[in-house]
């Protein structure tokens, strides 16, 4: 039954995908993160919805009279040049078979990201888009939250099957970027049950980050929730529901949580943090003997290990986005992809600068600074967690570029451009700063 929901959900929506190809990015976003057709137990666990929902939306973006062009902005022109490099580092890889098997996935997502950057262009789409994307994953977060009461976090919650985050570290990671999202969420509704329903979800949320048993996502959890508080305008408030919140959940889970957890501190008497070591020196030596362009993908190999690790049969896989992208990429694809990062953060400080004060704005300073606060849970975090392709990254990344750029267009139709504004801003921070 759930295999013909999901498949006349799709396939009823292809028309009008076909009359406006932004729905195309709508309908792949659901099926990316939500992966509804791996809850079901038929036709439509493995059936092609992403590439189906992929090419129908290019054919009507072929057919579509709207301008599609990228936005001129730094962070494109660095996404294209990893684009480029993943594309050589793959043709050099040591294992070029797997490399370009692991290279079609990175390659779909890093598509539709180009997709989502040429038709996701005015507010309208840019708040549906990130809805999708929030109430998807969120599902999860609910459905995770809602376990872990019931079973009294003895169990590990875990992702949908054969998505990128089935395991529990995975699901964990991605549920700590959605909770800025649905505090965004929250920001923008009026009516009242809403905002306690999206405060539930995300509670329910940060109770299923919990019952993951996952130490990077516990850590990069503290980060988000800290700079969550710290963005916030009603920090009393939020501050004492999110401490409430910690202390109801750290005594409601069982004592092997609490060991789990434990071992943050001892590290070295923990042979699967030990491993992860062990992988990150694999990664390290295996980029000092192909500094530019590293092993490409599927690198973390046994056989590899063998020549580049310090403990050669303590296998693991990279379980960091930082020496995954080392390893695979070398120093040249991970300067990349940390200037990527870097640029995003200051696209959004930018973008809060320019939306100060405004209230035809607010959205978009609410929306920059949320997503500041999931990428800086996934910075913290990624560092042991192997998710350095994740699509939710590269689409957080997106929206800050058509944030940016929606504004953009809205200041100089009012008169006003960015750096007008941007030195107003800075005279009115020196006068309210002066001493008396």
């Amino acid at each position: 039954m759930r295999d013909i929901i999901v498949t006349a959900i799709v396939f009823g929506f292809l028309p009008l995908v076909l009359a406006r190809p932004q729905v195309g990015v709508y309908l792949w976003s659901w099926i990316g993160y939500m992966n509804p057709h791996r809850l079901g137990w038929g036709f439509a666990y493995n059936f092609p919805f992403a590439m189906v929902i992929g090419l129908v939306t290019i054919v009507a973006m072929l057919f579509s009279k709207e301008p599609k062009r990228l936005p001129k902005d730094p962070i494109v022109t660095v996404l294209i040049l990893f684009n480029i490099w993943m594309l050589i580092t793959t043709y050099l890889a040591f294992d070029s078979t797997y490399a370009w098997q692991d290279w079609d996935k990175v390659v779909k997502v890093q598509l539709m990201t180009f997709i989502t950057l040429m038709l996701i262009t005015t507010k309208e789409r840019i708040h549906m888009l990130v809805a999708v994307i929030t109430f998807s994953l969120a599902f999860y977060g609910v459905k995770g939250g809602v376990f872990t009461v019931l079973t009294g976090g003895q169990f590990r919650v875990v992702g949908p099957p054969g998505s990128f985050i089935s395991g529990n570290t995975e699901i964990a990671l991605a549920l700590v970027m959605t909770l800025p999202l649905l505090r965004y969420m929250q920001l923008s509704v009026e009516k009242a049950w809403m905002k306690w329903a999206l405060m539930g979800a995300g509670l329910l949320s940060l109770l299923a980050i919990v019952g993951s048993y996952s130490r990077g996502a516990f850590l990069a959890a503290a980060a988000m929730v800290f700079l969550l508080w710290l963005k916030s305008k009603q920090k009393l408030m939020l501050g004492s529901i999110m401490l409430i919140s910690v202390v109801v959940m750290f005594a409601f889970m069982p004592d092997k949580w609490s060991n789990r957890m434990g071992t943050i501190e001892t590290y070295e008497q923990d042979r699967s943090a030990m491993g992860r070591i062990n992988a990150w020196h694999f990664a390290f030596n295996l980029a000092l003997d192909r500094p530019l362009i590293g092993g490409g993908f599927g690198a973390f190999d046994r056989r590899l290990f063998r020549i580049y690790a310090p403990e050669p049969e303590n296998f693991h896989d990279a379980h960091s986005i930082y020496f995954e992208v080392l390893g695979e990429q070398g120093f040249v694809g991970l300067g990349l992809f940390l200037l990527l990062l870097f640029l995003a953060w200051r696209s959004g400080s930018k973008i809060i600068r320019l939306t100060k004060d405004r209230e035809d704005m607010v959205w978009a300073n609410n929306l920059a600074a949320m997503v500041q606060v999931s990428l800086a849970g996934y910075i913290v975090g990624g560092a042991f967690l192997g998710l350095a392709y994740f699509d939710l990254l590269y689409h957080l990344i997106a929206i800050l570029v058509l944030t940016k750029t929606v504004i953009n267009k809205q200041l100089e139709e009012a008169g006003e451009g960015e750096n007008d504004v941007l030195s107003q801003n800075s005279r009115v921070d020196t006068i309210m700063n002066r001493p008396y």
